[in-house]
């Protein structure tokens, strides 16, 4: 069974949509784990404080990972690796126990320094808890999640190999044992350990997050070690080319950081409104985005090392098409069922319904900025492809503090305007809800979002002027059938309520099931009357690339041979 588990995961997959369906399917596994992982937080604790110091202890190990685990990041090493192992293995091997070298150094220094100081480093960065009664959890918590970027960080690495040898499948699954492990800790370590138990169980997700990839690093001989032989000149010289990826990278993730401190000011419960929705709006973004930009990486580097750029170019419109193509309409949907949405994943415990009516007007205004985000991290890809590394980050940089400066002025505007507070608690659904505040966030989150994904398009489209006129009809055959599905689905929404027992989790969840059935319908039907293209490749790549695929033969070893 084990030798069958690892032929299958270690097979090699090149075409585009078969890749990015295979990685998309992990990724909806992974989301669905990742939605259980918060359906038993927010049943166990609710949107209070519990949760606030959970979600709280991410952001340093999130800005070690980052800042320094980026660097090894398969978005940035991949194109290293192609070019080190094209010529000839050897090199490829020196060069990849030189990375693992020095992050390995890099990485113990910086987290070791951060333990000492984490006392002092919690209260200035998360000032809502500088005299709270919690700061010792947060500051327990936060120590034991410094093991996550470790791993993490290592996975980049390996995975950065796995995806030059197109093994999909390996790298598609580590972030489902991640949340798998995240899982157990919730369930089995949290009743005996407390709210340290939770840090824990996050330490082993992101060990299994890396090891899950060893048996194949393995198998092919790539796993690296230490060495004394450190090829510095060839590491500095990455390292400075690197670090506008690295900040191009972490740049909204900072943004996002910045969001939590000032939500660490607001009303209890804000830290985890906002975690628990953007988490939400993460899943069509992982499933969509990240699956074509991470299938089509390789490919963009390779064709742009072989200097053939008319396919390099028909490579990024096929996938841009498909990425708006799938976006749209899910953006539209998370919009409609929004309630539905939240109240049958979260909903139940103690998470009550004045949770989840602020959890779903976070999730609307996150939701808008799905197709900007899937776009982003397209165009970043094959900004690296090309080794351009100066435009992403001068975007992002633009971004991150658009973000920021929005949401210090929302919150502001929020306070001080009753038109603009009553305007969007109206159009929101949440009059007289407390804690409305942290709306401002996600609106200057999807505020910024969306300037950087004008600012990327416009600047691809420069030097690949074929790139906007197809991928804009698409877009437009997309938004104009998915207004008419979610005009639908709402419409559904009125005749299933009185269908369902909508005082019933199962009651909610059948009604925005049902309606989000026939929105889906409406939608294909009218991408039929259009004769879109979209559909009809997808069609095909379906029936031809998975339904009737035959698998190769086993490409990594036995258990006995790892």
């Amino acid at each position: 069974m084990v030798k069958t588990w690892f032929s299958v995961i270690g097979r090699e997959i090149r075409g585009l949509h078969e890749a990015a369906y295979i990685l998309g399917g992990f990724a909806i596994l992974s989301m669905l784990l990742a939605l259980l992982r918060d359906k038993l937080l927010a049943f166990s604790f609710g949107a209070g404080h519990t949760l606030d110091v959970y979600y709280a202890a991410f952001e340093v190990p999130d800005v070690i990972f980052a800042l320094v685990g980026s660097l090894v990041s398969a978005s940035i090493l991949l194109p290293y690796f192609i070019d080190k192992f094209a010529k000839s293995e050897e090199e490829g091997r020196k060069f990849t126990d030189s990375m693992f070298s020095v992050f390995f150094m890099v990485i113990i220094a910086v987290s070791a320094i951060v333990f000492f100081l984490m006392p002092w480093i919690l209260p200035l960065i998360l000032p809502g808890f500088a005299k709270s009664a919690a700061l010792p959890d947060l500051i327990l918590c936060s120590r034991i999640m410094l093991l996550s970027p470790f791993f993490l960080g290592l996975s980049n690495l390996f995975s950065s190999l796995t995806q030059m040898r197109h093994r999909f499948l390996v790298y598609a699954a580590s972030p489902v044992v991640y949340n798998i492990g995240i899982i157990c800790g919730v369930a089995f370590l949290y009743p005996s350990f407390g709210i340290s138990g939770l840090a824990v169980g996050v330490a082993i997700g992101a060990f299994l997050h890396m090891i899950i990839q060893v048996p194949f690093m393995l198998h092919e001989d790539l796993l690296p070690g230490f060495t004394r032989k450190i090829e510095w000149p060839k590491i500095k010289r990455i390292a400075l080319s690197s670090l506008p990826r690295t900040a191009t990278l972490s740049a909204n993730q900072i943004a996002g950081f910045i969001l939590i401190s000032i939500a660490s000011l607001m009303a209890t419960g804000s830290i985890s409104i906002f975690n628990l929705a953007f988490n939400l709006q993460s899943v069509p973004l992982a499933v969509i985005g990240a699956s074509y930009s991470s299938a089509v990486f390789p490919t963009l580097s390779r064709l742009y090392y072989d200097k053939n750029m008319k396919e390099f170019l028909e490579e990024m419109i096929a996938a841009a098409r498909h990425i708006v193509f799938w976006s749209i309409p899910v953006t539209i949907l998370f919009v409609v069922l929004r309630a539905q949405i939240v109240r049958s994943i979260l909903g139940a415990g103690r998470f009550d319904w004045a949770d989840t009516r602020l959890t779903a007007a976070m999730l609307a205004l996150f939701t808008l900025s799905t197709v900007g985000q899937s776009l982003i991290v397209l165009f970043v890809r094959a900004f690296y492809a090309e080794g351009k590394t100066a435009r992403p980050f001068l975007v992002n940089a633009i971004s991150a503090s658009t973000i920021v400066g929005s949401g210090l002025f929302f919150m502001w505007l929020f306070k001080v305007s009753p038109l603009f507070h009553y305007f969007l608690e109206s159009i929101l659904r949440v009059e007289g809800q407390a804690g409305t505040g942290v709306l401002a966030l996600a609106l200057a989150y999807s505020f910024g979002v969306a300037l950087n994904t004008v600012l990327h398009w416009w600047l691809f489209a420069k030097n690949y002027p074929g790139f906007t006129k197809p991928v804009l009809s698409t877009m437009f055959h997309s938004f104009a059938a998915s207004v008419i599905m979610g005009y639908a689905s709402y419409l559904s929404l009125q005749i299933f309520s009185v269908v369902f027992p909508l005082n019933k989790v199962w009651g909610v969840f059948l009604q925005g099931l049902a309606s989000g059935i026939v929105g889906l319908i409406v939608l294909v039907l009218v991408l039929i009357v259009l004769q879109n293209k979209e559909l009809a490749e997808v069609w095909r790549a379906l029936h031809r690339k998975i339904w009737k695929v035959t698998l190769p033969p086993a490409e990594v070893g036995t258990t006995a041979q790892l």
